[in-house]
């Protein structure tokens, strides 16, 4: 079980940009192919823009052609809840971080490999941590 963050709503626009706080917080859209880590290939942890809570590994990254950051699977299951988006006439699973609720993205399985996930995730809800750097490629004003 994950400690869950919980904050004001006036604490996540203050902590974070119009855009993060849109996507994450509101359950909001970016636009395809314009997200700052599409096309990324940086070794390292997808983190959560909202909570810094570890989320997806960069091995398990592929380019899905959609035009958002894919993965094939969650660091480990429990950081990541899902539930049923019935938003836009359409019935998806949309992506949760488990430690504060944000809005990742949507999961469908039309994924590579024997899970055959594709975890769909927004780049604005995410920060990317190097591996063995230790220094954020991005980062978020806390």
């Amino acid at each position: 079980m994950v400690d869950k963050v919980r904050k004001t709503d006036a604490e996540w626009r203050q902590q974070l940009t119009p855009e993060q706080y849109r996507v994450a917080r509101q359950a909001g859209t970016e636009r395809a192919f314009t997200g700052e880590h599409c096309h990324t290939k940086t070794d390292g942890t997808y983190t959560c823009v909202c909570c810094g809570h570890p989320l997806f590994d960069s091995r398990s990254k592929f380019d899905s052609g959609t035009g958002w950051p894919s993965f094939g699977e969650p660091v480990a299951d429990d950081h990541v809840d899902t539930t049923v988006d019935g938003g836009h006439g359409m019935v998806r699973t949309e992506v949760l971080c488990a430690r504060c609720d944000a809005h990742l993205g949507h999961v469908f399985d039309d994924g590579p490999g024997p899970g055959r996930k594709r975890y769909c995730v927004y780049s604005a809800a995410l920060s990317l941590t190097e591996r063995g750097e230790g220094a954020q490629a991005s980062s978020t004003s806390s």
